[in-house]
């Protein structure tokens, strides 16, 4: 199992690293101490189980900089291990395809629990935080059919579901992009998401999925 971790300290990544092998017998772990040596060293690895990185590390911004790695490898599971405990980030960095957000604070067996959650295609934010985001969401009146999936798929976010729901009506990315006012990047990202959760291969097979739980166009 193949793992990058970027962070610009080095004493923080050699204190993370035995850490990590605790994950698997077989790890191996590949350093960065950025965001462009990510990009690089992902180039150079071509496949990789698991990308943990720092949301601020230099000459790059950090919600640019994971923007750029989700562009670039849509379907690695990234998780950010980052000082920050500010809301605000948590949500951007999930819309934009984060599957695991994990404080720095947080205890050594804590952040074994999270990388597992995210390994076995769950999504991971500081306790609470996920809960909270649910419930100021609105869902719609109709909503038995989401009430359904997201019972059986907890870690499909209201936006994975309102694309989900367009995919049903058949539209294309674009199509879907100019009705929830994103681009089509974006819903791109969220369908590769879709994909690993409900652990389907393509998009049919995801609307099939989401049929035989009640969704349906009119929805």
């Amino acid at each position: 199992m193949k793992i990058l971790l970027a962070d610009d300290h080095p004493l923080f990544r050699e204190g993370v690293k035995p850490l990590l092998r605790h994950l698997e017998s077989d790890i191996e772990v590949f350093e960065a101490v950025d965001f462009p040596s990510a990009f690089d060293t992902m180039r150079r690895l071509g496949d990789v189980d698991l990308a943990l990185m720092d949301l601020n590390m230099p000459g790059m911004d950090g919600i640019d900089g994971v923007s750029r790695f989700r562009a670039l490898f849509p379907i690695v599971p990234l998780v950010m291990l980052t000082a920050s405990e500010e809301e605000g980030p948590i949500r951007q960095l999930l819309a934009a395809g984060v599957l695991g957000y994990i404080t720095k604070s947080t205890p050594r067996d804590g952040i074994l629990a999270a990388l597992r959650q995210v390994m076995a295609g769950g999504i991971y934010t500081p306790p609470g935080m996920l809960e909270a985001e649910q419930e100021t969401e609105n869902l719609p009146a109709h909503s038995a059919a989401y009430l359904a999936i997201t019972r059986r798929h907890p870690s499909l976010s209201q936006r994975h579901l309102e694309v989900l729901r367009h995919l049903v009506k058949g539209l294309s990315n674009r199509q879907i992009g100019e009705a929830l006012d994103v681009t089509e990047g974006t819903v791109k990202l969220h369908v590769t998401a879709i994909l690993r959760i409900l652990k389907v291969a393509n998009r049919t097979e995801a609307v099939l999925v989401a049929q035989k739980m009640g969704l349906d166009a009119d929805d």
